[in-house]
């Protein structure tokens, strides 16, 4: 989660700062080029009203009692609320409202009920999450003061955020004093609402009791327990941490043996599928090669039947030419026979026409013979 950046101040914060000090309450950079140096970022001092609606970076001064409370009220919260699911609980968080006119604050502590999943927040957006909070926890700086108990009063109250806690350091006080102010949402504006006999204050949120002990804020259980300290509560996180390493290096050793062991089983299965592969090539290069001796026979086959049949064809054709020869021959032959049949016949058509003539002639004569016997001539 990226929240709002805040600077330690190692001054007891009684001690006023310096007035002449204009970082007293923080600091953003801001992006101004110069001729040197194009991307140059120039600190720039935060005023109140920046302290008031802070931008996303701004480095806002805090106490390390400041601090120590904000960070013991979050993990009692959080704790509570965000296990269960009801609620999630935010520190340093900007957040912008859905209300016109109003800017967005960046609450030391807040309750949002109705959201289970945290997500990436630099801001939260109330209209675009459509939850806002029901509690915020602010603890005051004497610096900014009257940001806390004046104006987001007023802020929270248009905002419409149900219970409103101010942890007020009267810091400039001998003795150090701390008092609670518990402001309830009625309609439209706040009413402060006392607490009860030992101090305390009700979170209705968290169903949890607000209370001061030795100059800190402590929260109380339904029980009257006390919800832990700081210093038990980081304790209780460092061995959380420490188990959770432990936990985590234990993983990792586990994770880590697994992968070995997950490696070798893939280099094993690598080798096999190499050798499998190898073998598979060399298979389809003798397939290959059998596939090229079965492709060449068959050419060759195809070469010898390609010749028989050419061989054949030209047989075939020679024997063609060899019976038309043959056909053309015996036709030649009965042509020459029928025209040496015609010319004998017309010869001896000739021969008997000449016969009959040679008769008719001697047939004559001896006609004219045989009158001239009768004297008829």
């Amino acid at each position: 989660m990226t929240q709002l950046k805040s600077q330690v101040s190692r001054t007891r914060a009684r001690q006023a700062p310096p007035a002449d000090d204009p970082f007293r309450y923080g600091w953003r950079f801001v992006h101004r080029p110069t001729p040197d140096d194009p991307s140059h970022l120039e600190q720039v001092p935060l005023t109140l009203e920046d302290v008031l609606h802070p931008e996303v970076g701004d480095f806002i001064v805090h106490s390390i009692r400041h601090e120590t409370d904000q960070r013991y009220l979050t993990d009692v919260l959080q704790a509570r609320l965000e296990r269960t699911g009801e609620a999630i609980v935010m520190s340093d968080i900007r957040i912008a409202w859905d209300v016109p006119g109003l800017r967005p604050h960046s609450p030391d502590v807040m309750v949002i009920p109705g959201i289970t999943k945290r997500d990436n927040w630099s801001t939260f957006d109330v209209a675009q999450e459509g939850q806002r909070p029901a509690l915020i926890i602010e603890i005051t700086s004497p610096e900014t003061r009257e940001n806390d108990l004046v104006r987001k009063v007023e802020h929270y109250a248009r905002a419409g955020v149900a219970q409103y806690v101010i942890v007020d350091y009267l810091e400039r006080e001998e003795p150090l004093r701390l008092r609670l102010l518990d402001y309830r949402l009625v309609g439209e504006r706040y009413v402060l609402h006392p607490a009860d006999e030992h101090g305390r204050v009700y979170l209705e949120s968290a169903r949890l009791w607000l209370g001061i002990a030795d100059n800190h804020v402590v929260c109380y259980n339904e029980r009257g327990e006390v919800m832990g300290n700081y210093t038990a509560m980081m304790e209780q996180a460092e061995a959380a941490q420490a188990q959770a390493w432990r936990e985590a290096e234990a993983r990792a050793a586990a994770e880590e043996q697994a992968r070995r062991e997950a490696e070798a089983r893939a280099a094993a299965e690598e080798r096999a599928r190499l050798a499998e592969e190898q073998a598979r090539r060399e298979a389809e290069a003798r397939a290959a090669a059998e596939e090229q001796a079965r492709r060449e026979s068959e050419a060759r086959a195809a070469e010898a039947a390609a010749r028989a049949a050419a061989e054949e064809q030209a047989r075939r054709e020679a024997e063609a030419r060899a019976a038309a020869e043959e056909q053309a021959r015996r036709e030649a032959e009965a042509r020459a026979a029928a025209e040496e049949q015609a010319r004998r016949e017309a010869e001896a058509r000739a021969a008997e026409a000449a016969a009959r003539a040679e008769v008719e002639a001697r047939l004559r004569e001896l006609e004219a013979e045989l009158r001239r016997l009768r004297g008829e001539g």
